[in-house]
């Protein structure tokens, strides 16, 4: 899967459920993913939006989403 500032992030989440467990480590507001509000405000979000609700630049996430990937299938 090509994750870049466009992609949404529910398509990452269902290539990756695992994922919203490890990115609350990146971020602790995003412990907001796995609860059933969070759920209905990510469907229209992409990298981007996540980006500017954590306050980190763009390729920071996107480097921080490959890594996790990479370590969990290693």
């Amino acid at each position: 899967m090509e994750i870049n500032s466009n992609t949404k992030l529910t398509d990452i989440l269902k290539e990756y459920p695992w994922l919203p467990d490890e990115l609350v480590k990146l971020d602790g507001r995003l412990g907001v993913l796995k609860t059933p509000v969070g759920k209905m405000m990510i469907k229209n979000m992409n990298i981007a939006d996540v980006s500017k609700k954590v306050n980190f630049p763009e390729n920071d996430v996107i480097n921080q989403l490959k890594k996790m990937i990479t370590e969990h299938n290693s």
